[in-house]
Order: structure tokens, then C-alpha cells, then sequence
């Protein structure tokens, strides 16, 4: 939370209800904004307070739906602040391409896509400069959202006569088909986007991701959690990628990203990430002295671990992989896009089985020392180390 925000302890004791009981972390987000939501569905309710409110949740269940309903505003459209995307189309895209083989793929990755129109808005627009079939054979759009019933709807992808005002008359002829329910996204088309839950405060981001949308979310979430999202975005994009946000969202961390226009907030990688950068995407966790701008000697450490001739890796007490220096990510095919994953889930993992030796490492509290490990290649070699 940020200082600036008042603490209500009732109302904390309902976000941590809602996290323990229902899945649904909403912690990050901003206090104001956010109870000014709880409140406009507590007073259709006739509640006048967080106490009762959440007295109300643990005998309805099926509040939470409707309550999310109302917590999350998934107001996209099509082609919204037209300008912005008329320059990622003429700009933006035509570089994506040129950057790429001919049979190359290519990633794009809407976050927070709520009921889908900006998914559908860069399939129109791939489409348009690629061709039908190129973009079947090279582009692969990943839709995701926090909200799963935002995303039923997207999938669906029917729009009514106002939603699709924004898209010009001849692109709706050409990608919508008209039914009693309204209008709906060529089938054929549809079925290429794939659609996905994904919290971005906590799930480990996509990856090799060419050109990553992401417009009118950071804004209702803390400063420190927006710095962390913009960190597993860095992560996510390769090293030409972009990042595209709304109007209304500035970066944080204005060092990992450079503006390629600030009109229409569209950015493209800056400097590496520092160590200091790699633990943001866990602050929960983490104390706040971290956090801090790191001193000439952390720095010095920093350097030495990343370029030792020794593979190093920290895993916190749970099993997730914080940090890896240049060695061990060569040796065991760590990429950026694994900080923060489960460890036990990749290449490592499965070679040191590293579930039990955290148990052990957090049991008995010393040094352990694992000799005589048998590791099987894909190509079938066997090592020992």
C-alpha cells in the first residue's frame, strides 16, 4: 500500500478474505480507486459497511462474481485513440516484420485484453500488412486477462451494433460476420488468438514476445507493482520487442525502456536489467531494504556473481528461481522469462529435484553437497556431475 493511502483495517480484513477464500488478490491495487468500487456495489446492496459487507460475502458466494463485476473495468473498443494505432500500423509493425526472418514468427502478447477488441484490433492489423496466409503460417497473439469471465466473453468474440463503431466500414466487412447476436469475428481468425488467465502481478510473463500491449492497466495498481509488471516486461520482449501502453500510463523505471514515440506510448528495450531490477518481480516477499538503490560494494557483488566462472542460482524458501548469473543459465537453459518460475517445473529441477532439497536445505539448516547426479540430454548423453 501505498503511504499516501489511507489504512482501513476493515477493509483490509476484506481484501485478505477475498485472497484466502476466493483466489482473488487485489492487494496491489490502489486503495481509493479501489473502494470507491467496493463501495458503488455495497450501496446497490444497502450495506454501509466493510464489515457487514464482508458478512454478506461469506453467506452469499455468489457475490464474488457479481463483485468482480464491478471491480474490474474491462472498458476496451475497438481502435481506441485511433491515432495511436494508425502509427502502429504505418510504424510500429512494418519494423516487427523487417526485424524478422521470412518464415520467422512472430509473438504478440495483449495483457489485460478484458473482452478482447484490442486482441482482435492487432489481428486486423497483422492481417492487413502481412496477408491472410503469412499471418496464419508466422504470428501467434496471446490474449490474457485476471477476469475469466472477460474472457469467456472474448473468446466468443460477438459485439454488438455500438461496440463496433470504431472499426471503419470496410474492415468490418471484411473480418466481422453479421447474426442476430451482432457481430462476430471471422471464426477462422478467431480461433488463432489464444486466450488465457494471467495475473500479471504474479504469474511469470510470456516470452520472446515481438510486440506486447498493454493499455489502461498499470494505472489502478501501486507504483512498486507497477515497477515489478514493467520488469517481467522487459523479460517478456525480445531485444527489438515493444511495449505499447494507454494514454493515460507513464513508465516507472524509466531506464529499462526507451520511447520510441511518447505521443503514443510506444517503447522499445533501454539498459539491462540490474540485480536490484530482477527482485522486484517478487516484493512480496522480499524486505524493503532490497528495494533500495544499491550501494558501490552490492554492486561489486553484483557484478562478480553474474561473471563468475561458477554456475550460481538463489531459489527462495517456496522453490522459485530470484536470481541466476550468466553460468548457470547457460548450463542448465535458463532464460529471463523463468525468474519467478517454480523451479521444480524446469531443466534444473528435474536434474537436482529441487522440491526435496529445499525441504531439506529449510529442515536441517546447513550446507548440502550432491555428488554423482545423472543428467540425460535430449540427444541421449548421459553426464555425471
Amino acid at each position: 500500500m501505498d503511504i499516501s493511502e489511507k489504512y482501513n483495517p476493515d477493509f483490509e480484513s476484506l481484501l485478505d478474505y477475498l485472497k484466502k477464500n476466493c483466489g482473488c488478490d487485489l492487494t496491489f491495487y490502489k486503495r481509493d480507486s479501489l473502494m470507491r468500487r467496493f463501495q458503488r456495489r455495497m450501496r446497490d446492496l444497502e450495506i454501509d459497511s466493510y464489515t457487514n459487507y464482508l458478512q454478506y460475502l461469506q453467506r452469499h458466494p455468489n457475490e464474488y462474481t457479481t463483485l468482480l463485476d464491478t471491480i474490474f473495468i474491462n472498458f476496451s473498443g475497438f481502435f481506441r485513440d485511433r491515432d495511436c494505432w494508425n502509427y502502429l500500423a504505418n510504424t510500429i509493425i512494418p519494423q516487427i516484420i523487417a526485424n524478422k526472418q521470412p518464415q520467422e514468427k512472430i509473438r504478440v502478447w495483449s495483457a489485460g485484453c478484458a473482452y478482447g477488441q484490442e486482441a482482435y484490433t492487432l489481428l486486423i492489423l497483422l492481417v492487413e500488412t502481412l496477408g491472410i496466409e503469412q499471418y496464419l503460417q508466422r504470428v501467434q497473439i496471446f490474449a490474457t486477462d485476471v477476469d475469466d469471465s472477460a474472457l469467456t466473453l472474448a473468446r466468443q468474440a460477438t459485439y454488438s451494433e455500438d461496440e463496433v463503431v470504431g472499426v471503419p466500414i470496410e474492415l468490418l466487412s471484411k473480418y466481422f460476420q453479421k447474426n442476430q447476436q451482432g457481430y462476430v469475428v471471422d471464426p477462422k481468425l478467431r480461433s488463432t488468438i489464444v486466450f488465457g488467465r494471467h495475473n500479471l502481478t504474479i504469474n511469470a510473463p510470456m516470452s520472446k514476445i515481438d510486440l506486447l500491449v498493454c493499455r489502461n492497466v498499470l494505472i489502478y495498481l501501486h507504483v512498486k507493482t507497477q515497477a515489478s509488471i514493467l520488469v517481467r516486461f522487459h523479460f517478456a520482449l525480445t531485444n527489438k520487442g515493444f511495449l505499447f501502453l494507454g494514454h493515460a500510463e507513464s513508465l516507472m523505471n524509466k531506464e529499462i525502456f526507451t520511447p520510441v514515440s511518447l505521443k503514443h506510448r510506444i517503447y522499445t528495450k533501454g539498459q539491462s536489467l540490474t540485480l536490484a531490477d530482477h527482485l522486484l518481480i517478487r516484493p512480496q516477499i522480499l524486505p524493503k531494504t532490497v528495494l533500495e538503490p544499491l550501494t558501490t560494494q552490492t554492486l561489486v557483488w553484483q557484478t562478480a556473481f553474474e561473471k563468475s566462472p561458477f554456475p550460481q542460482l538463489a531459489i527462495d524458501a517456496k522453490g522459485y528461481l530470484i536470481v541466476a548469473n550468466d553460468q548457470a543459465c547457460k548450463l542448465f537453459s535458463i532464460k529471463n522469462s523463468d525468474l519467478g518460475a517454480f523451479v521444480q517445473n524446469l531443466e534444473l529441477g528435474r536434474i537436482i529435484k529441487s522440491l526435496a532439497l529445499v525441504r531439506q536445505l529449510n529442515r536441517e539448516r546447513r550446507a548440502l553437497n550432491l555428488q554423482n547426479i545423472e543428467w540425460v540430454l535430449a540427444q541421449s548423453k548421459v553426464f555425471s556431475i
